[in-house]
């Protein structure tokens, strides 16, 4: 069979391009197989998750010698009576059946102050000395009543003894009648003069306690004092009636005042009143002797308790909120005045609710997580709904079932080993 040359050249052409189709396809193949058996040089091991820890199908297994160590607790959601509680904004303030308002008794002037505003004084502790000058006046009335009441006593002395004479005088008729009943009332009224003296001087002497001298002090006085010991005696000190925190200062040496002027102010700050305020509509679940919660952002996790003594009897007419006044066992002198805090005042209940305990609860990403308990080594995170709390219960919306176990103590080990293990999946 014969071709031509265009022929030849035809069928000659269609051969190559088969045979070239034919040898890409073979490289094609070898270089995808090479592909499929290559491992990267920078390709990294799986990680390896403890036997005692592991995530299998959203769940976690802790071994129970590993729950041993971290102490690991549970607790049985229940039904339980929900009650409600009532929250109000409050502020620690003094109690003021422990609080003392000082001013002096008399004008005077201040020679030392021994207490700066802040100090922790103590019962009968000198805050500042001053000189009195009533003070220095009544000393020198005293000492003026004394040597008063001694010439009074010397004269009835000489009028007693110049009756006496005239006694005998008459008797043996060298002497009137009329001159003896004279001499008689002279010494009557000295005798008069010794009891009005004797008054004044227990006048001043009050004057003298009032002012705080000892009744030591005062019979020191003599009615032949100088001008230096009348000084001396005008000396003056205000004492802490109680143990105490000087809340208020406003003293210097050489400072003239008088008794309009406070000079200090003492609290005793072991108890505190947190005076908070009530909306109208919650008034009525209030009531005088109702224990309350105190929390602080200071001291998150801590509560203080306390006890209502008080809700007000008229309504802030801007606010429309009653001022409760709360007392406050404040030994250890956390609270301090003017901090802002939350009281919390148990209400009457509402119902019942499936309830687990406020230590079972997680934070993951802002949101409530509670670990269940399926078996002995197995736990699963659920998101929860929080509802209303009472004491250390918060009710449970949707998220667990009444009578499912839940982690409390040992909860954060729950999270720290279920983040772990997202982590160890994400890489």
């Amino acid at each position: 069979m014969g071709f031509t040359m265009t022929e030849l050249f035809r069928n000659r052409r269609i051969l190559w391009i088969g045979i070239t189709f034919i040898a890409g396809m073979a490289a094609g193949s070898l270089i995808f197989e090479r592909v499929l058996h290559m491992t990267p040089a920078t390709e990294k091991p799986a990680p390896v998750t403890p036997p005692e820890q592991r995530q299998t199908s959203g769940r976690i297994h802790i071994d129970t010698a590993a729950q041993k160590n971290v102490g690991l607790a549970f607790a049985q959601a229940e039904t339980r009576p929900i009650g409600r509680t009532l929250q109000a904004t409050g502020v620690v303030s003094p109690n003021e059946s422990r609080l003392v308002r000082i001013k002096p008794l008399a004008r005077g002037r201040i020679e030392s102050v021994n207490v700066r505003l802040g100090d922790r004084v103590r019962a009968g502790q000198v805050l500042l000395v001053y000189d009195n000058i009533e003070l220095g006046e009544v000393v020198g009335q005293y000492s003026a009543a004394l040597a008063a009441l001694d010439k009074a006593k010397a004269d009835a002395e000489v009028t007693r003894r110049s009756l006496e004479r005239a006694k005998a005088l008459v008797d043996i008729g060298a002497l009137t009648r009329a001159e003896f009943e004279k001499r008689s009332a002279e010494y009557k009224n000295a005798l008069a003069s010794i009891e009005s003296q004797t008054a004044d001087l227990a006048k001043t002497d009050e004057k003298l306690h009032r002012f705080g001298l000892t009744e030591d002090k005062v019979k020191s006085i003599s009615p032949h004092e100088g001008s230096g010991a009348h000084r001396m005696g005008s000396q003056s000190r205000l004492t802490a009636p109680f143990d105490g925190v000087v809340i208020k200062y406003n003293a210097a040496a050489g400072q003239a005042f008088g008794p309009e002027d406070e000079v200090f102010v003492i609290a005793d700050l072991s108890t505190v009143w947190v005076l908070a305020d009530l909306y109208e509509k919650d008034i009525a679940s209030v009531q005088r002797g109702q224990d309350a919660r105190i929390v602080a952002d200071s001291y998150q996790g801590e509560t203080f308790r306390g006890r209502i003594t008080n809700v007000s009897d008229f309504l802030d007419p801007k606010t429309r909120t009653a001022k409760v006044r709360c007392e406050v066992p404040n030994a250890d002198g956390k609270l301090k005045l003017d901090m802002f805090v939350v009281v919390q005042l148990p209400a009457p209940g509402v119902g019942q609710a499936i309830m687990i305990p406020t230590t079972a609860v997680q934070q993951i990403n802002d949101r409530p997580v509670v670990f269940v308990q399926f078996s002995a080594t197995e736990f699963e995170a659920r998101n929860v709904d929080l509802g209303s709390r009472s004491d250390a219960w918060v009710e449970v919306k949707s998220g667990v079932k009444d009578g499912e176990r839940v982690a409390t103590t040992g909860g954060f080990y729950l999270k720290s080993t279920m983040l772990r293990a997202q982590i160890g999946g994400e890489e």
